[in-house]
């Protein structure tokens, strides 16, 4: 997710070229091939970042841009609008400038999309859970079940269109969609009743008595501390907030630890077998985080290189320190071995 961070932070198409190489280096060495519902996530973001990126250049095409330009590439027939439409037009001119900025804007969020994608690749949820405090298990778990149906859907469509295939049996169009999608909810349907029955006989939602005045402090850190960051990150990203910006966030993020840390006395749950944070843990975190923070820096010192001009059309270039510092986002693919069940 620090890689998305960072492709929030440029539109220089180099930039995010790189990013998503280094992503789709990390997935291709460490995705799972064992059939895990995840193992497809990531070429499923891919497609939709592709999608995204065709619908914001078709949008500049057909509806026009505030992006001024001089040179024209085509002129489509315009559609007249009423008054009460004015600012927005269908058809007329496109220029190379409209095209270039849609095209840039469209890419930044295809790259942050590929960088989603890979997180859900990679990271399984179920360890995720288990590295939740305590106060946010509910919540947790909550994600984890959402996370995972769209996996589990999109191996039922594919299982489905395999068998009705087998069977000689069209699977496309409309009525392929309607004969596949009606069997895969009605696998999604009998999915959540049974994890319903099996949280129901686990105990889920056992909570212990906390006492009136640890539950009142916990949640007036919990709501302070949320506001706090809420305050904090809007003086960051205002010139005139940069002074209060800073010790307001880090206020407001040890307030909400201490409101979750008093949170978790009231879920008395044990953790089997948890995931050991060693160094290999830190240095992943740590190598996207540095992506992070650095691309922000560049952008701040040199937002010229970051974001390239549109009026005039320029060529992008290259930036080597911001290059240098995505070629970190690799580090993963080193230090995290394969699983030894996946094959060589």
């Amino acid at each position: 997710m620090s890689l998305g961070t960072a492709a929030t932070r440029t539109t220089n198409p180099l930039l995010l070229a790189l990013l998503i190489s280094a992503s789709a280096y990390v997935v291709a060495t460490h995705r799972s091939t064992t059939g895990a519902p995840t193992a497809h996530a990531y070429t499923a973001f891919a497609k939709l970042a592709l999608a995204v990126l065709l619908v914001r250049v078709v949008f500049a095409v057909a509806l026009g841009s505030p992006i001024p330009g001089t040179h024209t590439l085509v002129t489509l027939p315009e559609v007249p609008l009423p008054h009460w439409a004015q600012g927005i037009r269908l058809g007329g001119r496109v220029t190379a400038e409209a095209l270039v900025f849609a095209a840039y804007d469209g890419l930044r969020l295809a790259a942050l999309l590929v960088c989603v994608g890979a997180a859900n690749a990679l990271a399984g949820p179920t360890r995720l859970l288990k590295s939740l405090p305590g106060a946010l298990y509910e919540t947790g778990v909550a994600v984890v079940v959402a996370l995972t149906f769209a996996p589990h859907l999109i191996a039922d469509v594919r299982r489905l269109r395999a068998a009705r295939r087998l069977r000689g049996r069209p699977d496309r169009g409309l009525r392929g969609l309607l004969q596949v999608g009606l069997p895969v909810l009605e696998g999604a349907l009998e999915r959540s009743v049974a994890l319903a029955a099996a949280m129901e006989a686990r105990g889920y939602g056992r909570t212990v008595e906390v006492p009136a005045r640890i539950r009142r402090t916990t949640a007036a850190l919990t709501l302070g501390g949320l506001l706090g960051v809420c305050a904090g990150t809007y003086g960051l990203l205002t010139a005139e907030g940069g002074a209060y910006g800073v010790p307001l966030l880090l206020a407001g993020v040890g307030a909400a630890l201490a409101g979750l840390r008093l949170g978790g006395r009231r879920s008395p749950r044990t953790r089997y077998r948890p995931d050991p944070w060693d160094v290999r843990a830190w240095l992943v975190t740590g190598s996207g985080a540095v992506v992070a923070a650095l691309l922000s820096l560049a952008s701040a010192r040199d937002p010229e290189a970051l974001h390239p001009g549109v009026v005039p059309l320029v060529a992008p270039t290259l930036p080597l320190w911001p290059a240098a510092a995505i070629l970190l986002a690799l580090l993963p693919a080193f230090v995290v071995p394969k699983d030894p069940r996946e094959p060589s």
